[in-house]
């Protein structure tokens, strides 16, 4: 493929063809739709770079086997979605619990159960709060055009490294199948394993042996760990904040969305504006760590927010706790696969300009 130059791709190779350029080398998966076309890019691509792809007996499998490519320093990824990332969510904390770095790719389709094969974004909660058990959070991205998936796969090896965290990034079933142009990056230099010192590649007598695990039997160590983890998660809270302002700079009613709903709100936005109702979007890009700072910026101007998502509304409560009850905030939402409209997220912001103006009038009287 020619360097810097727009491409057509659908979303799910042109993260896979980011993830090759960042130097991962090993693919672990299992198909599920609707991210199976990321795994078939791998498929073909992997053995003519000299890397490895693997299709697992299992999810199960597959993310064990990130774990011990990674362990031994290697850039590892997997994908699936929904129902698959659930059964990966058991290794996803061994991992996070052994300090490894690993990319995980989850694009959502709807749930609960086997629920449908349509876009949603009801893993949100899953991601960001427990994809797995103990005490551990994991940086989560969430793109919302192919070229943004693009961007974010060539980060997400370079952000786990460097704070030895497993990362994910959630996409959606319509950002997944959708073709868009995208401008591919330059392939990267990355280091050999030897040259993590972390790592499990053999010691030639010439350091400690390196011990990966999740297992501390004395508690005393194991919060020592624990407390060290999440001191390291409070650098990412202040370093890795990612958001898009749109049109806040003097917005009354702030919309809160992500990834393909975002999308949606933004059209919304503009015909806000052309019908003179003051509107703007904050779009969080990760979404843990969740970019309070952006979001509390808007409240300068804001009298309201509407978080737009495509769940029953699992972000409003970020979105609440960010803003600490100083601002409304609503909710306005499709589920079990259908994506909401313009029109419809239009006429929602409509209901909140007219409720702050009745409020206002009634304030004058």
């Amino acid at each position: 493929m020619a360097e810097n130059k727009k491409v057509l791709m659908k979303g799910n190779e042109a993260l896979a063809e980011a993830a090759i350029r960042s130097g991962c080398r090993f693919f672990f998966g299992y198909p599920i739709t609707p991210q199976t076309e990321l795994a078939a890019y791998m498929a073909k691509r992997m053995p003519k770079i000299g890397g490895t792809y693997l299709q697992a007996e299992s999810e199960v499998a597959a993310i064990n086997m990130v774990y011990g490519a990674s362990a031994a320093g290697a850039r590892a990824m997997t994908s699936s979605s929904s129902p698959g990332i659930s059964l990966k969510s058991e290794g996803v904390s061994y991992i996070a619990g052994a300090d490894l770095p690993a990319v995980i790719i989850n694009v959502m389709r709807g749930g609960p159960g086997l629920g449908s094969i349509q876009p949603s974004q009801s893993d949100y909660w899953q991601a960001t709060k427990a994809l797995g058990h103990g005490d551990y959070q994991m940086i989560v991205y969430a793109p919302s055009t192919v070229q943004e998936m693009a961007d974010c796969m060539y980060r997400a090896f370079d952000v786990a490294d460097q704070y030895r965290t497993p990362v994910m990034i959630l996409a959606d079933g319509m950002l997944g199948q959708m073709m868009e142009p995208v401008i591919l990056p330059e392939p990267k230099e990355v280091k050999d394993a030897a040259d993590k010192p972390w790592a499990a590649t053999g010691t030639g007598l010439a350091r400690e042996h390196n011990i990966v695990t999740s297992l501390y039997l004395d508690p005393a160590e194991l919060e020592r760990y624990n407390i060290a983890r999440y001191e390291r998660y409070e650098v990412i809270k202040a370093n890795e904040q990612r958001f898009e302002a749109y049109q806040t700079e003097d917005a009354e009613i702030v919309l809160v969305a992500f990834g393909a709903s975002s999308r949606i709100a933004r059209s919304a936005v503009m015909k806000a504006r052309a019908a003179g109702i003051k509107a703007g979007m904050i779009r969080p890009i990760t979404l843990w760590p969740f970019p309070v700072d952006g979001l509390r910026e808007t409240l300068k101007t804001a009298k309201a927010y509407l978080s737009v998502e495509m769940n029953m509304g699992q972000m409003i409560e970020d979105v609440r706790l960010a803003l600490r009850d100083e601002a409304p905030v609503e909710f306005y939402g499709r589920t079990g696969g259908i994506i909401p409209t313009p029109v419809e997220v239009f006429g929602k912001i409509k209901e909140m300009a007219a409720a702050l103006d009745g409020a206002t009038a009634k304030e004058a009287e």
